[in-house]
């Protein structure tokens, strides 16, 4: 991947609609150039599919929370199998450090998401919670 591919997925990461001759006028390149580029970057796994991220409108209110988990050692398995059945739960991610786990969990409401933070913290298995309630985004450049 050389510095054009990079521009590309760094424009297509922020609006993957863009149209070819849009994505060649920015790039200054021709349009069958960047054709060209999609599809090598596609059969190398470089993109792995166009999708939607609802917007807000979409979404409707929600709060969000940080969560980073400690998990008794034997039981990660099983701990990973109840966070992914518990619906707020949107990420869970393997982590360094002192925790074994950092989760984001999604409500439509402080109420929902103080009881998804309760079933995060009565799975058996899990030894400690800290969690963070998000305030704002200062940067998201998607995922």
């Amino acid at each position: 991947m050389d510095a054009l591919d990079q521009k590309l997925l760094d424009l297509l990461t922020r609006d993957a609609r863009l149209s070819l001759a849009l994505l060649a006028r920015r790039l200054g390149v021709a349009r069958s150039t960047i054709q060209y580029r999609l599809e090598r970057l596609e059969r190398s796994g470089a993109i792995g599919g166009y999708t939607i991220r609802p917007g807000a409108a979409a979404r409707g209110p929600s709060i969000e929370a940080l969560v980073l988990i400690a998990v008794e050692p034997r039981l990660q398995a099983a701990v990973e199998k109840r966070l992914g059945a518990i619906a707020a739960v949107r990420r869970l991610l393997s982590v360094s450090g002192s925790y074994d786990l950092a989760a984001t969990l999604t409500a439509k409401s402080a109420e929902q998401l103080d009881l998804a933070l309760d079933d995060v913290r009565n799975t058996p298995g899990i030894r400690k919670t800290v969690s963070a309630v998000v305030l704002s985004a200062r940067l998201d450049r998607g995922a």
